[in-house]
């Protein structure tokens, strides 16, 4: 439980079920790395509300220390690849090696289910002829898909496309047939104390009073370096890093009249490429060569991925997914491209195969073109 509505309503959902039910609260994040003190910290509201709720539930709960997890596993690796001038997502990682990683490592019994608050849905099915290694199983069995919710706006597969299947075949998702509004009037009927509690969106670790770019200017040192326009060649200013600047963002020049637009990253020069328009070409791309690949079953993928390529649609940062054919390049890398021309973003940032409302598995964007 996080403290918020949905996982407030998910414990009344299954409190109201033959469980042996109890509430696990996760901190992630130690403001005392930051501050030195946890006075303020928004992480002791979220613990009081949790336990407002299962006092009126009547479940237990306790806290889970993984800030230490979560800073090895999560925040040092990302923090080493913003400083590169990429752009990572942690709240993936985190889905992965945190919530369903390290939780479930801490969890007892071994054979205990995990519940959560997010919007997606879990289909049982047996692998399909259309699966690339569907002649070597000897021994058909149902296996856990990774489904969209029916609250298409609330859909949150995209940052659980990297969990293990061995997590999600434990996990329940009691939300997956409500919608946002059904599940705030839940929450004001059965007068749970966090029914009224606002949204809490973005990375958990820069709050919601931060800039991103502030947040990180705190853990890395400034590497200046220039501004280039993409088309003259002409140096038009000075960055403080490739780290505080993402592929597509305005980049607002004191010597420039007009907004310009970060177009391109190179690492080897430390310049960002910027040009003058939000429509400018370069800042379309239409194949797409990522790397990392991991299926959610990951010795089963789909079938043609060698040949004519695999069709379905492809999500990254939160977009809408695209229709688009991937192709395997090697074991690791894959190359996905486009129906049509989209949105350019930058190196890292992740990218989610769907086949209709089933989330496949993602990797992370390694070059654009």
């Amino acid at each position: 439980m996080s403290g918020g509505v949905d996982s407030s309503v998910t414990a009344k959902l299954l409190a109201d079920q033959d469980f042996d039910l109890s509430a696990v609260f996760m901190r992630n994040w130690d403001t005392r790395d930051e501050s030195g003190t946890d006075d303020g910290c928004e992480w002791k509201k979220d613990w009081e509300d949790v336990r407002d709720v299962c006092r009126l539930l009547g479940i237990r709960c306790e806290m889970v220390d993984l800030s230490r997890e979560y800073w090895t596993r999560v925040f040092e690796p990302s923090l080493a690849l913003w400083e590169k001038g990429f752009s990572p997502n942690p709240d993936v990682w985190c889905n992965q090696e945190v919530k369903f990683g390290a939780l479930m490592d801490h969890i007892k019994p071994k054979d205990a289910w995990i519940a959560t608050g997010h919007y997606a849905d879990k289909r049982w099915a047996l692998p399909s002829p259309n699966m690339a290694n569907f002649l070597a199983y000897s021994k058909m069995e149902p296996r856990p898909q990774l489904r969209r919710p029916v609250d298409a706006s609330r859909d949150q597969t995209y940052f659980l496309t990297a969990i293990p299947e061995r997590s999600l075949a434990r996990t329940l998702f009691p939300l997956a047939q409500y919608k946002k509004g059904e599940v705030r009037e839940m929450a004001r009927k059965w007068e749970l104390p966090t029914a009224t509690r606002d949204e809490s969106r973005g990375i958990c670790f820069v709050g919601k009073k931060r800039r991103f770019d502030s947040f990180l200017s705190q853990y890395l040192v400034p590497k200046p370096g220039p501004f280039i326009h993409l088309e003259t060649g002409k140096v038009l200013g000075q960055h403080q890093g490739l780290f505080t600047h993402t592929i597509g963002q305005r980049a607002r020049l004191a010597s420039q009249e007009h907004a310009m637009f970060v177009a391109k990253k190179d690492i080897q020069k430390n310049a960002l490429y910027i040009v003058p328009r939000s429509d400018h070409p370069s800042l379309k791309f239409q194949t797409a060569i990522v790397d990392n690949w991991k299926w959610i079953w990951e010795d089963c993928p789909p079938h043609g991925l060698d040949a004519e390529g695999f069709r379905g649609t492809i999500q990254y940062q939160r977009s809408s997914a695209s229709a688009a054919t991937i192709h395997r390049i090697d074991d690791s890398r894959m190359r996905v491209t486009f129906q049509e021309p989209q949105p350019v973003t930058g190196a890292g940032q992740v990218f989610a195969m769907y086949s209709k409302d089933w989330c496949l598995g993602a990797g992370s964007l390694l070059e654009t073109s």
